[in-house]
């Protein structure tokens, strides 16, 4: 990580921390996606990844932006159709795909794949918060979540092609 973290980086940080997320749950899930395709691949590796792909202002917008959503959900502070809509994550409702989408495309094409491939996996974390029982609303946050996932997997196979962005 940087030394210099800007207040939306923090904010978006905390509110992932605040909703149950921690890195290392986004890193297990990059690990899960990439370990068979990069030999000896660690942990750290993993959470490197995650890391780099949080300092992207355009993630931490979609971070606070999809939290927010939920949060409003289950306050039910939003109006209908939309309350309904969000609190229940109706199938067809797909703007919280598409907050996903602006988070994997950050990294390319390979992103997509990463992503569509876990969305329907749900290991690790995303299993959690796509449980309803819970009483929480994570319509956006579990999107959010294993998009962070696939860019920070994208960003780890570009490294491996030698495509670094640094």
């Amino acid at each position: 990580m940087t030394d210099k973290v800007t207040e939306l980086e923090q904010t978006a940080r905390n509110w992932l921390k605040e909703r149950g997320v921690t890195i290392d749950d986004m890193a297990d899930l990059v690990y899960y996606l990439q370990s068979k395709y990069h030999e000896g691949l660690t942990m750290e590796e993993c959470r490197e990844n995650v890391h780099k792909v949080l300092q992207k202002r355009e993630v931490q917008n979609a971070i606070i932006t999809g939290i927010q959503m939920d949060k409003l959900a289950e306050e039910k502070k939003l109006e209908e159709p939309l309350q309904t809509t969000i609190a229940t994550d109706e199938s067809l409702y797909g703007i919280d795909e598409i907050i996903a989408f602006a988070i994997v495309n950050v990294y390319g094409s390979i992103g997509f794949t990463n992503y569509g491939f876990i969305d329907k996996q749900k290991p690790g974390i995303l299993k959690e918060l796509d449980d309803k029982s819970s009483g929480k609303c994570h319509t956006f946050l579990d999107d959010i979540v294993g998009a962070i996932a696939a860019a920070a997997s994208s960003r780890l196979a570009h490294s491996a092609a030698g495509d670094d962005e640094e």
